[in-house]
């Protein structure tokens, strides 16, 4: 098993180094960058709704000046640099390291995030670390509580259909989640708020943040429910499609077991049918449920995010993550890619530990990795 572990952290390293380097070549051909951000505000030509940049005003005082030697150097680098003084582009150069060349950027940061030194986001006097903890509590509230909402009413639906299963209970259960599956959930969110939020009908549920304003002078029982309140609709708008996903994992699982001949041996046995499905069909079928959870629970941690916490006004890590790309703040950018690509790679490993855990007949130590 240590062997097995160790193998398995080993080799996060070359798929982390792959990622970002993949990632680092594809921004540097990507058109457009910080230094051109800035260029393009002090222009006026800037008309991202998400820029930040701060110091913006300092910038403007400095930067006026007709470039002398090198400016039409600077003027073919940089789209809407002429006027700009060559000396000032250098200082924003340097700012944000592109005075460098590509090979030594990528190679500090690597030895940085080797060490979990992000640096700061380059418009927001803020470290990445930092920003990526306060934009967390939103994105763990909508992934942990879409998981569990799932897990809890999908496995006992999944079962159900797969006992019943070719029955009208199994048939209109599958109309009705295959329909749910197949509207897009940011659209379903538009509709709850149309219905419940204000927007054309009842006005039941808020519209914005996780609590209310004053919710840290709340009695404790009225800040749960208030949090709560709050994460219906995002919970509901995200969780339609993971239903159907989960539901007919659950029943196929099941039916698999069910059809198998130490099934038919309990039941020749005289084990009633309760018996037979959670004493012996159970265990073997969850094996497959249960270990997905880490995994499931990251890819609700993401999936969706963006849009749910547009829609619903909800600052969390895919709003964060959306804002920085269309800001070219590449520490946050980068920063946030490698935290959650680790991330990625430690609940596969925690996956397949939890198989172990389940059923000790699976032996992944065995295998070739």
């Amino acid at each position: 098993m240590s062997a097995y572990i160790a193998r398995r952290l080993l080799l996060m390293i070359p798929t982390l180094l792959g990622i970002l380097f993949i990632s680092f070549v594809v921004v540097q051909f990507a058109p457009g960058g910080p230094v051109e951000r800035v260029i393009a505000q002090l222009s006026g030509a800037d008309t991202g709704g998400t820029s930040r940049i701060s110091g913006g005003g300092d910038f403007a005082q400095r930067a006026p000046g007709q470039g002398g030697a090198g400016s039409d150097a600077i003027n073919s680098k940089y789209r809407g640099a002429q006027g700009l003084d060559p000396d000032f582009i250098k200082k924003l150069e340097k700012q944000f390291g592109f005075d460098k060349p590509a090979p030594e950027r990528f190679a500090l940061m690597v030895w940085n995030y080797a060490r979990f030194d992000f640096g700061k986001s380059y418009f927001r006097d803020v470290s990445v670390i930092q920003l990526i903890k306060e934009k967390l509590p939103v994105s763990i509230s909508l992934g942990l509580w879409l998981t569990l909402l799932t897990y809890l009413i999908s496995i006992p639906l999944g079962i159900r259909k797969a006992v019943r299963d070719g029955t009208r209970f199994d048939t209109w259960t599958s109309s009705v989640i295959v329909l749910g599956y197949a509207i897009p959930g940011f659209l379903f969110a538009i509709l709850l708020i149309i219905l419940f939020a204000g927007g054309s009908f009842f006005n039941w549920f808020p519209l914005r943040g996780l609590t209310s304003d004053g919710w840290s002078q709340f009695p404790w029982y009225w800040k749960i429910i208030d949090y709560f309140w709050h994460l219906t609709l995002p919970i509901i708008a995200m969780g339609l499609g993971a239903f159907a996903t989960m539901t007919f994992l659950t029943k196929n699982s099941f039916l698999d077991e069910i059809r198998k001949q130490y099934v038919m041996t309990a039941r020749a046995k005289g084990c009633s049918e309760r018996q037979v499905l959670y004493g012996h069909i159970f265990r073997n079928a969850m094996l497959i449920v249960i270990a997905g959870f880490p995994g499931a629970f990251i890819s609700a941690f993401f999936s969706g995010s963006l849009l749910i916490e547009t829609i619903f006004s909800l600052d969390g890590i895919g709003l964060l993550g959306f804002e920085s790309v269309l800001n070219r703040d590449y520490p946050v950018v980068f920063g946030t890619l490698y935290i959650f690509s680790l991330i990625g790679l430690v609940v596969g490993l925690i996956s397949d530990l939890t198989y172990m855990w389940i059923d000790p007949r699976i032996d992944f130590e065995a295998r070739e990795v």
